[in-house]
């Protein structure tokens, strides 16, 4: 069975976006720190990077290697609606959750506007690689029960306010650290799989 897969980046308070949906404040170090984070980042998870910038990181012929599914929320996708982009995973299957939407703006993007539950649980019974949840924290809260593993970005900057990771009711649930790996611009990754 496929796996739902949380790839986030977070704030040291907990914020995967401001306010605004903001998030070009993460830190990401100086010039060098910032390549060597990011060209790791990019052989592990290539498919995270949107098609259009593929092609400059030289990843425009890579397959996916862990993911070929990503659901995402309207928050996460409306900046890519906002810069005239209406299929920013091309190379994934794309799953926008969102009730106010309305039509799907490219025939490769899948408008869900009902429970994103229903959703996944019915993505997780296909065959497949991994599902990819992109954001934002409202939908992680309500698809939480099919969360299998999270892949946290976490960033060494607070936000004060914006985004949480996780935008629900209290329900305490135990992961175990199964990786983590830390880099000099100070982000440190860590995996987590659902006890």
């Amino acid at each position: 069975m496929r796996e739902l897969v949380y790839y986030i980046g977070v704030t040291i308070d907990g914020r995967i976006a401001g306010p605004g949906g903001e998030f070009d404040f993460f830190p990401l170090g100086g010039e060098e720190q910032a390549a060597v984070y990011s060209a790791w980042m990019n052989r592990r998870y290539p498919e995270t990077l949107p098609t259009f910038a593929r092609a400059s990181h030289g990843l425009a012929d890579v397959p996916n290697q862990s993911f070929d599914t990503v659901v995402m929320g309207l928050g996460t996708y409306r900046p890519a609606l906002d810069a005239g982009i209406t299929s920013p995973y091309a190379h994934l299957r794309q799953y926008v959750v969102s009730s106010t939407l309305g039509p799907s703006p490219d025939p490769e993007v899948t408008v869900v506007p009902g429970d994103p539950l229903t959703l996944v649980r019915t993505l997780k019974r296909e065959e497949g690689k991994d599902i990819w949840l992109c954001g934002g924290g409202r939908l992680a809260g309500a698809v939480f029960p099919e969360i299998d593993k999270l892949v946290v970005k976490s960033y060494p900057v607070v936000a004060g306010g914006g985004v949480p990771v996780f935008d629900m009711k209290f329900d305490p649930a135990l992961f175990t650290v199964t990786e983590r790996e830390s880099f000099t611009n100070g982000v440190v990754v860590t995996w987590f799989s659902r006890r």
